[in-house]
C-alpha cells in the first residue's frame, strides 16, 4: 500500500469518518437515539435517559434488522440493566442478636463472613426476653475446629478469644452460614470504639475508627481476628482537613486503598444528623498512610452564600484533648436547605462500585438508607435511590450468593444482586441478504451472577447477562427480541441500559 493511502486512512479513522475495529465487530444499542432509531416494535416500554424503562408488570421490545454488506457471524448478545440497585428486601436483623452499635462486615470468602460491633445484651437488636443465670456447656460447630461453648444468645458460641476480657471498643463474630455465629472476642479497645469500617489484604484484616468520634480515620492492622487481642495500632491513617469522617474503606483491584470521609464544610452537621451533602475521596498504596485526597466522590451541595456558621460537636475536647481545644467549628452556609448523606460503606460489583450511606433529606426529618454509583472509584457518583427509616450507620457484604445491608436499626436487608428477573431473548438471523429473518434462536433467559474473587472482601465478580450465539449460521442481518417480566415485590424492575450484539 502507498504510505499515503495508509497515512489517510489512519487519519480518517482517528477522526471518526471510519468505523473502528470494535464498532465493527459489535452492534450497540445504548443512547436515547439508539432505543428510538433502532426499534421496530414494543410493548409497555418508555425510552428515558437512555434506557429502556417497563411501564408494567411484562413488556416486549423487538429491534429492527441490523444490515451488514458482507456476511458476519454473531458471537453472544449481552444484556445490561440500570445500575441502580433497587432490588433490595427487608429481612430482620443480621448478625448476632447482641451485636451493638453501627455494624462492621467482611466477606473473606466462601463460609467465611464477620461482622464486628460492641457486645451488648442483646436488648438494642429485638430480644428483649429476661434470661435466668446461664451456664455454658461445650459445642461443636460444623466448619469450626475450635473448642466452642453454648452462650446465653440464639445461634452464637464462644471461641476461646471470645472469652478473653472486654475491652470496651469492637469484638468480632464469624459465621459461615450466615445464621450461626461464633464470637472471637476484642478487636479494638475503648479509646477507639468509634469503628466505621473493615478492609481486609494479604491476610490481615484493616480496622478504621475515628479518633475522637467524627475526625481523623485510625487504623488496627490484625494479622489474627481469632485471639480475642486487638492488633497492631497504627494511629491517625488520614489527617482529614475537614471535620466529619464516619468513612469507608475499599480497595481497588490494584490493591490501592480507597477512603471515603464525610466533609462537614458546607453544612452544620449538628442539625442534619451529623452528615453532609458533600464527601471526600482520599487515596492510599497501603491504607496506613500517606493518603491522598482527590476530587469528591459525591457532592450535593447547594449555593453557597459567603456566610460562615457555627456549630459544636459534644465529644471532641472530651476525647482528645491534645488535639482538640474547642468543640466549635465553621462551615459555610449554603442555600437551599441541603440534603446530607454519611456514615459511608462501599462495595464493587463487576468493577462498578456502590457507596451506601445514611440519607437525611432536607424536606423531612425521615432518614434512611440512601445509595451512590459510579462506573469507576475516580469519577463523581449519582444518587440511587434509599430504603427503610431511622438513623441507619449501614454496612453492606456480599455472602452465600447475596448481597447483605446491615444497619443499626432494627430492620436489615437482603438483595439477590442488582440484576432484576425476569428477561428472555433470541436473535434472528437474515441469510440471504433479502432483509428479512430466515432462522431465530430458541427463546432464552439470561441473567448476571456474581462470585468472590480471591483475595479481595469487598470487590465481587459478576457474570454478564449474555447468551452465545455461535450455533447461528453467518448472515447479512440481525435482529432481536426481549421479554421482560417483572417478578419482584419491591420497587425495581427490569430496565435495560444496554444491548450489545458481539460478532
Amino acid at each position: 500500500m502507498n504510505p499515503s493511502i495508509f497515512v489517510s486512512i489512519i487519519a480518517l479513522w482517528v477522526w471518526g469518518i471510519l468505523p473502528s475495529a470494535s464498532a465493527q465487530n459489535s452492534w450497540t444499542v445504548d443512547s436515547q437515539s439508539d432505543w428510538f432509531d433502532g426499534t421496530a416494535s414494543q410493548s409497555h416500554l418508555k425510552f428515558q435517559d437512555g434506557m429502556a424503562v417497563p411501564t408494567g408488570k411484562t413488556a416486549t421490545l423487538k429491534s429492527k434488522i441490523k444490515s451488514f454488506d458482507q456476511k458476519r457471524s454473531a458471537k453472544s448478545i449481552t444484556v445490561t440493566q440500570s445500575p441502580a440497585w433497587q432490588n433490595w428486601e427487608q429481612t430482620d436483623d443480621l448478625g448476632p442478636v447482641n451485636l451493638g452499635d453501627a455494624p462492621v462486615m467482611l466477606s473473606l470468602g466462601p463460609d467465611n463472613y464477620w461482622m464486628f460491633g460492641r457486645y451488648g445484651s442483646g436488648r438494642k437488636r429485638g430480644d428483649t426476653s429476661k434470661r435466668p443465670r446461664f451456664v455454658p456447656e461445650p459445642a461443636t460447630l460444623e466448619g469450626f475446629d475450635v473448642p466452642l461453648q453454648t452462650t446465653q444468645f440464639p445461634n452464637q458460641f464462644d471461641a476461646p478469644g471470645g472469652l478473653k476480657p472486654r475491652l470496651g471498643g469492637y469484638h468480632a463474630w464469624q459465621s459461615k452460614d450466615m445464621v450461626n455465629w461464633v464470637h472471637h472476642g476484642p478487636i479494638t479497645e475503648k479509646k477507639s470504639a468509634w469503628m466505621t469500617t473493615a478492609e481486609y489484604a494479604d491476610g490481615q484484616a484493616y480496622f478504621y475508627y475515628d479518633f475522637p468520634n467524627d475526625q481523623d480515620p485510625h487504623v488496627y492492622v490484625d494479622a489474627d481476628m481469632f485471639d480475642g487481642i486487638p492488633g497492631d495500632n497504627k494511629g491517625m491513617a488520614y489527617d482529614d482537613p475537614s471535620h466529619g469522617s464516619d468513612c469507608a474503606i475499599i480497595r481497588d483491584l490494584d490493591g490501592k486503598f480507597h477512603l471515603i470521609v464525610e466533609d462537614w464544610s458546607p453544612i452544620n452537621a449538628q442539625t442534619h444528623a451529623w452528615d453532609s451533602p458533600l464527601a471526600a475521596h482520599a487515596v492510599s498504596p497501603d491504607g496506613i498512610q500517606d493518603f491522598k485526597l482527590l476530587a469528591p466522590p459525591v457532592d450535593q451541595r447547594t449555593k453557597p452564600t459567603g456566610k460562615t456558621g457555627t456549630y459544636k460537636h459534644p465529644h471532641w475536647v472530651k476525647e482528645n484533648p491534645e488535639r482538640f481545644k474547642t468543640n466549635v467549628a465553621e462551615y459555610e452556609i449554603h442555600e437551599p436547605e441541603q440534603d446530607a448523606f454519611g456514615d459511608w460503606a462501599a462495595i464493587s460489583i463487576g468493577g462498578r462500585y456502590y457507596l451506601f450511606c445514611d440519607c437525611d433529606p432536607a424536606e423531612s426529618k425521615s432518614m434512611s438508607v440512601g445509595w451512590f454509583t459510579s462506573a469507576s472509584i475516580n469519577e463523581k457518583f449519582t444518587w440511587c435511590g434509599n430504603i427503610g427509616k431511622g438513623h441507619p450507620d449501614p454496612d453492606i457484604m456480599f455472602a452465600e450468593g447475596k448481597f447483605y445491608l446491615a444497619t443499626q436499626q432494627p430492620m436489615d436487608f437482603i438483595s439477590p444482586g442488582p440484576w432484576v428477573e425476569d428477561v428472555q431473548v433470541r436473535v434472528g438471523v437474515d441469510t440471504d441478504n433479502d432483509a428479512a429473518i430466515n432462522q431465530w434462536t430458541d427463546w432464552a433467559p439470561v441473567k448476571e451472577s456474581y462470585d468472590y474473587i480471591p483475595g479481595f472482601a469487598k470487590q465481587v465478580a459478576k457474570t454478564p447477562a449474555r447468551l452465545d450465539l455461535s450455533e447461528l449460521p453467518e448472515g447479512f442481518g440481525f435482529q432481536f427480541e426481549i421479554k421482560i417480566k417483572d417478578t419482584t415485590e419491591n420497587p425495581s424492575q427490569p430496565i435495560l441500559d444496554k444491548i450489545e450484539i458481539a460478532f
